[in-house]
């Protein structure tokens, strides 16, 4: 790389424009240049501008200082100093894009409005505020550890020069104590994110979809000990961890309302009914709708929410569908949408809805079909393998596991304890009545709604949407990686997944902008796009023995250029320069801004 000069004139003037450029090689063997980073105009035809604009502490004492090349020195009254523009170095090369693009995203949904009066500065100077908004930013774009974030991440990013702080900012402890402050004004924050997503895209939160999942521990946690930790039933088939658990309640769009934090043991159709109450005192009674899948809410809990007002829509085991089938045959079919026929069935105070989707069809007995070919394969290799009844029952315990319930569709004739395995005493058959009986079933869901005045199609649009929710669970676990969790003491276990929700508000308001904006493009290749740009400080050597320092962010390619424009964002100004008074690959405390 070097520097290149660029001269134009305008106005009748010359101006001389500087950038740091790279040669590369073609095929055909030429060299074509690459602008890497653009200076600007650093002298020429706006002395008097910089010698105005320039102003350093030199022993105290405040001056004016204009800067010209090395050999171009004019007399003059003003201090000069000599830049040696051939001994010009690029030291600490930082991801600025995503960075940017983050704080961007936190300005844009107001959270230090909010969070200014909540997290004030402590007495020895700490920015609990900007503490905070590195954290979100780091579980945005590169999700991991604190200890990370202090060890490696922060000095890799160019978050100090955005908020114009310094390494304390992600100091280890510093870090821990910022998580201990969150907790206390998280009904608060809710309250204001439903109320700014309306004001920036008409969220509305009628329709509300709830659904839990569960994130586990990695770290060793005491038997006794008497917190939300506990082992229960693993989403993430991590059984042999403890766990907690999370319900979360979102909008179609996906903007989130709440989430609590349960008991790792907790049971599903154990966790409504105090959410219920919680949501109607937050936010007051309202006539929301409630979308939820089966084996969450409970008769009792149905019951309370038509005493309570509340509308809902819920799947049912598809075990109750034998019990209303003749019911239905008197229903006849309507056409909701292509490939998506539903009937509807008045019962009590309740309308049961049953859906047939032939893609969902298709779908369904695909998978099985898949299932019940490599389980029948299995049960065929063990029929020719020498085995011990012992050594039989493991290998089949563990084939019907990975077949699920395609499995049962399987009738096993298995030796008993005394009998040897023979193909008398290990023999398997297709149960063709179950098969049938399945085959009937295949992508059709029965719904229990209390709006009985709803078109079927908007029921059934409904209920598809709460595939939006586990969209919520995939991203968090996967794009913030809420999980493993290595904290010890509960309180910064809920303050972590407190980071990740407000992470997660700043992601969906850049997914819903994207999906206005750029169909098709998710946030996270938007962020990995923007993390492409980076920071790096110019270090000029003076004539004096000092160090001019520009930090510049790399111009945007072609695609940062077509995002910025879809997305109606300006990248700000580049930094004003600083000087310092020895060389450092990192501004040492007296470097100055000018």
């Amino acid at each position: 790389m070097f520097l290149k000069r660029t001269q134009r004139i305008k106005d009748g003037k010359t101006h001389h424009y500087w950038s740091v450029v790279e040669n590369r090689r073609l095929l055909n063997g030429k060299v074509v240049q690459r602008q890497v980073l653009y200076l600007g105009e650093i002298n020429d035809s706006q002395q008097l501008a910089w010698r105005k604009t320039i102003e350093v502490f030199d022993e105290g004492t405040k001056r004016q200082i204009a800067l010209f090349a090395e050999g171009t020195l004019p007399v003059d009254d003003a201090k000069v100093i000599g830049v040696r523009l051939s001994e010009m170095q690029l030291k600490r090369p930082r991801q600025w894009g995503a960075c940017w693009l983050s704080c961007v995203l936190w300005q844009q949904l107001g959270m230090d409005e909010f969070w200014s009066a909540r997290l004030p500065a402590s007495r020895k100077g700490t920015r609990w505020l900007q503490v905070l908004q590195t954290l979100v930013a780091y579980r945005l774009i590169d999700p991991g550890s604190e200890w990370r974030l202090h060890r490696h991440w922060f000095t890799s990013s160019a978050m100090a020069d955005l908020l114009e702080a310094d390494f304390a900012l992600a100091g280890k402890d510093t870090l821990y104590r910022c998580l201990d402050k969150l907790l206390p004004h998280k009904d608060a924050l809710m309250l204001f994110l439903k109320q700014r997503w309306g004001e920036l895209f008409g969220a509305s939160f009628d329709v509300l979809l709830y659904d839990l999942t569960s994130t586990y521990f990695e770290s060793d946690t005491p038997r006794e000990a008497p917190d939300k930790r506990q082992y229960g039933y693993s989403r993430d088939k991590r059984g042999d961890c403890r766990q907690v658990v999370i319900g979360l309640i979102v909008t179609p769009e996906g903007f989130p309302l709440s989430y609590e934090v349960l008991a790792g043991n907790a049971a599903d159709c154990t966790t409504l009914s105090d959410l219920l109450k919680r949501i109607e005192s937050r936010y007051g009674k309202a006539n929301r709708i409630w979308v939820m899948d089966r084996g969450i809410p409970t008769e009792e809990t149905l019951a309370q929410m038509r005493e309570m007002g509340a509308s809902y829509l819920v799947g049912t085991p598809k075990g109750r569908l034998s019990k209303l089938e003749q019911s239905f045959l008197s229903a006849s079919w309507e056409q909701v949408r292509d490939g998506v026929q539903v009937k509807r069935l008045p019962h009590e105070s309740e309308t049961y809805v049953l859906a047939v989707s032939e893609q969902r069809i298709g779908k369904e007995r695909s998978m099985r079909q898949r299932r019940l070919k490599r389980y029948v394969q299995r049960l065929k290799q063990l029929q020719e393998q020498s085995l011990t009844r012992d050594h039989l029952m493991m290998k089949v315990g563990a084939a019907k596991q990975d077949a699920g319930r395609a499995a049962g569709l399987i009738k096993l004739r298995l030796p008993q304890s005394h009998e040897v395995v023979t193909a008398d005493t290990f023999r398997f058959e297709l149960d063709r009545i179950k098969l049938r009986e399945v085959r009937r079933r295949e992508g059709r869901y029965l719904l229990r709604t209390n709006l009985s005045d709803h078109d079927p199609a908007q029921l059934w649009t409904f209920y598809t949407q709460l595939t939006e929710v586990e969209q919520v669970f995939k991203e968090r676990k996967h794009d913030l990686s809420i999980r493993p969790i290595y904290h010890s003491k509960e309180e910064r276990i809920e303050a972590h997944i407190f980071v990740a929700f407000l992470a997660y508000c700043l992601q969906v308001t850049l997914k819903y902008q994207l999906k206005r904006a750029a169909p098709g493009l998710t946030p996270r290749a938007a962020l990995d796009t923007f993390k492409t740009m980076q920071m790096v400080d110019v270090h000029l050597p003076t004539t004096d023995g000092r160090h001019l320092i520009l930090s510049r962010y790399t111009q945007p390619e072609p695609e940062h250029r077509l995002l910025l424009d879809h997305l109606r964002l300006k990248l700000p100004a580049q930094p004003p320069p600083k000087i310092t008074a020895r060389p450092s690959a990192v501004p040492a405390p007296e470097t100055y801004a000018l």
